[in-house]
């Protein structure tokens, strides 16, 4: 982060009637940095970007554009081109007056605007396609015309709402690849909103995490994921083993701690001021747990396989304890071929002491 930020919410809360869409949003996004607002349906992400584009106007709190107050100003004043969801694309214009029609609306000459079109359409690989028709582009070439019309102006800032979420799992794979290099390239300030972890953590620089309105968690991908800041993160990201526990005494180790299926040691970083009593919530990502057979000798939580899901070159496998819980555990095909994983059969999950993180909010 830029000690001079382009986008600065101060204290931002936006109401509709007696609904907070948006509740004290206060943050600041970097110079040429790739920032992806992330959250399920209705949690105030595309609030907030409406906001920032000018197309809504807080309730309260000031949003600052490059070190002026915006609250109020026309969102043709403000130089934040936005890729909807939808594209927005004209059907009546071919490809080359798409890109050209916001230059148009800013007076610019028509041979210059031309050029100008003509420049974006090659920077996205499309200058074949000029003077055809919308209707004849596939998904990936629109998006494509979307972004060079957007960018033809060569703003500060891209704002982009759900860009992909139309497009087929392949698509949007290439099309994140596009996005991510043509950011890096230009060095254009790119805010994201997507509900898609995968798009927003392979992307962006930084990832804010929104909940009913409010900003739960802020920081870099890694940091997100492998220190949720509280219970609803871990459980937003889907990848971590959720434990409640009673800390017990304290150990050479750390603290041993009693939580639903055992006992369990916690790195005395994890819990520095802790005391015998306390309560806590610890978790354990699904690539930090260890599987064994029954007969291994490996001291762990027995659990019975109920299914497995293929991500990739990896399987996410899905267990049950005698009590109920539901336990994640993500390995390599390799890891997991010497054992019997079959549904119904048995294992032991296990874990090292390492790997546990405590939720500092909880």
């Amino acid at each position: 982060m830029t000690s001079s930020p382009i986008v600065k919410f101060d204290n931002v809360v936006k109401k509709f009637g007696d609904f907070t869409a948006v509740e004290k949003a206060d943050f600041e996004i970097g110079r040429g940095e790739f920032l992806a607002i992330m959250g399920s349906s209705g949690c105030g992400k595309t609030t907030t970007l409406r906001m920032l584009a000018g197309l809504e106007d807080p309730t309260s709190g000031n949003i600052y554009l490059d070190g002026e107050r915006v609250n109020g100003r026309a969102t043709w004043d403000r130089d934040t081109p936005m890729v909807w969801q939808s594209l927005a694309l004209f059907p009546f214009l071919t490809v080359q007056e798409n890109v050209e029609f916001s230059l148009k609306m800013r007076g610019v000459a028509k041979a210059e605007r031309a050029e100008r079109a003509r420049k974006w359409l090659d920077k996205m690989q499309i200058t074949e396609f000029a003077n055809r028709n919308i209707a004849q582009l596939s998904g990936g070439q629109r998006q494509r015309v979307a972004l060079a019309r957007a960018l033809v102006t060569e703003p500060k800032i891209l704002l982009l709402d759900e860009p992909l979420s139309a497009l087929d799992a392949h698509l949007k794979v290439r099309m994140q690849a596009v996005l991510s290099n043509l950011q890096k390239d230009l060095g254009i300030t790119f805010v994201y909103v997507t509900h898609s972890m995968s798009e927003a953590f392979s992307m962006a620089d930084r990832v804010v995490i929104m909940s009913r309105g409010r900003i739960e968690q802020i920081g870099t991908p890694v940091e997100i994921y492998r220190e949720p800041r509280n219970r609803f993160v871990a459980e937003f990201l889907g990848s971590a083993n959720i434990f409640e526990a009673t800390v017990e005494e304290e150990i050479a180790e750390g603290w041993k701690v009693i939580h639903e299926e055992g006992r369990a040691i916690i790195p005395a970083s994890e819990l520095p001021d802790a005391k015998t009593g306390d309560k806590i919530t610890f978790i354990v990502s699904a690539e930090n747990m260890q599987l064994s057979a029954p007969d291994s000798e490996q001291d762990g939580i027995e659990a019975t396989v109920a299914g497995d899901e293929f991500v990739g070159g990896t399987a996410m496998i899905f267990l049950e304890t005698a009590s109920g819980k539901e336990l994640k555990v993500q390995k390599s095909h390799e890891e997991l071929s010497t054992l019997k994983r079959k549904a119904g059969s048995k294992l032991i999950v296990s874990w090292s002491a390492e790997h546990c993180h405590v939720l500092p909010d909880e």
